[in-house]
């Protein structure tokens, strides 16, 4: 509750500074808006920038050739089925 009216009264203060300073608020937005625009703008160039940058690391790159002519999945299969047959042969005894 105390929250509510303390926002209601400073609700009212600012509409009536407003009217008062209206001249002084305008100049200072008038200020404000370039400066925002300028610091916004530097802002995105930098983050355009980092992004062209990361997309030119990741051209340059060479992806690591393959060991052999046997894909990973390959080798893994074929590991599987090794570990499968010894299974059995340790049951059968």
């Amino acid at each position: 509750m105390k929250t509510l009216i303390g926002g209601a009264i400073a609700a009212v203060i600012g509409v009536i500074g407003l009217a008062i300073w209206f001249d002084a608020f305008l100049q200072l937005l008038a200020g404000a808006i370039p400066g925002m625009l300028l610091l916004g703008g530097c802002l995105a160039l930098y983050l355009g920038f980092d992004e062209l940058k990361d997309t030119w690391q990741n051209e340059n790159t060479v992806a690591p050739a393959d060991a052999g002519p046997e894909s990973d999945v390959e080798k893994f299969k074929k590991e599987n089925e090794e570990l499968k047959k010894e299974i059995e042969a340790l049951k059968a005894k």
